[in-house]
């Protein structure tokens, strides 16, 4: 990847010899390898274990969980804030576990479409809720450096499965709390 990146700062009319380049392909390659860590993340890994049968089944949030990812179309980073609730039926997930699901998928080259419905996805499969909600706020330097250029534009996306989708109530009440801020 090393000499890609020499040929990338050539093409792109750099020295990749001068001083402060020097040492920048291998900088890139460690960047790059830790912000697509997530395609090498399992999600059984990730989770270790941490799913536990209760008797609970009202609505389990957490929210303002931040992010960093890279857009796969320019290679630019979108980041913000994921919020995540579900309804147990039998099992809970350990509440840590929940934001490296989030980091898991926010490693890779992504669209914050997708990543919303993988995280949805994943939960529904590893605890088997009665339903899952997840938003997820983001802004896109894609947006903001290039093309528009609008810098206070914001992506949000959600993905609503189960009692989510098909109980209004449930969806509200999410949503409702999602507005909420702590004081």
């Amino acid at each position: 990847m090393q000499d890609l990146i020499r040929q990338l700062l050539a093409d792109l009319g750099e020295d990749p010899n001068r001083e402060g380049l020097l040492n920048t392909p291998k900088r890139v390659e460690k960047a790059l390898s830790f912000l697509t860590s997530g395609y090498h993340a399992d999600i059984d890994d990730v989770v270790n274990g941490a799913l536990f049968t209760v008797d609970y089944n009202e609505m389990v949030i957490v929210k303002d969980i931040d992010f960093y990812s890279m857009c796969e179309h320019h290679l630019l980073p979108f980041f913000g804030k994921a919020h995540i609730a579900y309804l147990p039926s039998n099992k809970v997930i350990g509440l840590s576990k929940i934001a490296r699901l989030v980091n898991m998928f926010a490693r890779r080259l992504q669209i914050q479409e997708r990543m919303t419905s993988q995280i949805a996805k994943a939960i529904e499969e590893k605890i088997a809720p009665q339903g899952v909600g997840v938003i997820i706020e983001a802004r896109h330097l894609c947006m903001q450096m290039r093309g528009v250029e609008k810098q206070h534009g914001q992506a949000v996306t959600s993905a609503m499965l189960g009692a989510f989708r098909h109980n209004k109530q449930t969806r509200d009440e999410f949503l409702s709390l999602m507005r909420n801020k702590p004081s």
